[in-house]
C-alpha cells in the first residue's frame, strides 16, 4: 500500500531470509569489512561489475570497498545489465546458490549465454563460454 501511495507501478512482497542488501545489514556490512582487511587481492583479469554501482571494478583496491558496500546498498540490477549490454558482452555467469539473476537475465535476453555456479564442480560446464 506503501509503494502505491508512492506511485509505484507494481509491488510485490519477497520471501527472503533476511533484509539484504538494506541499511539493516549495515551490522553484516561491517563485519566483512573487518574479514577482508588481511585478504590480498589481485587486478583482474577480467571485468566484473559491480552490483553496488553498476560498473566494471575499477582497480584491485576498491574491490574490498565494494564487496562490503554491496552488502548494505541497493542492487543496481537494471543498470548493472544496461552495462553488460553497452559493453557487448555474449555471457555472464552467476556465482552462488541458486539462478534468480541467471533467470532474470534470460527474460531480458536470449541473446546472452548464462551459467550459474553453485559449487566447484559446476566449473566443468564452463569450457563452452571458451
Amino acid at each position: 500500500e506503501s509503494a502505491m501511495e508512492r506511485d509505484a507501478k507494481k509491488a510485490v512482497m519477497l520471501a527472503v531470509s533476511a533484509p539484504f542488501h538494506c541499511s539493516l545489514m549495515k551490522p553484516a556490512a561491517l563485519k566483512l569489512n573487518e574479514a577482508l582487511k588481511d585478504v590480498p587481492v589481485s587486478d583482474l583479469k577480467t571485468p566484473v561489475i559491480s552490483n553496488a554501482d553498476a560498473a566494471p571494478y575499477p582497480s584491485k583496491d576498491e574491490i574490498k570497498n565494494l564487496l562490503v558496500k554491496q552488502v548494505d546498498h541497493p542492487v543496481r540490477w537494471d543498470e548493472s545489465m544496461g552495462e553488460v549490454a553497452k559493453r557487448k558482452i555474449t555471457a555472464v555467469i552467476e556465482i552462488g546458490p541458486g539462478k534468480v539473476l541467471t533467470g532474470l537475465m534470460r527474460r531480458i535476453t536470449k541473446e546472452v549465454k548464462t551459467a550459474n555456479l553453485e559449487n566447484p564442480g559446476d566449473l566443468e560446464g564452463l569450457s563452452q563460454y571458451k
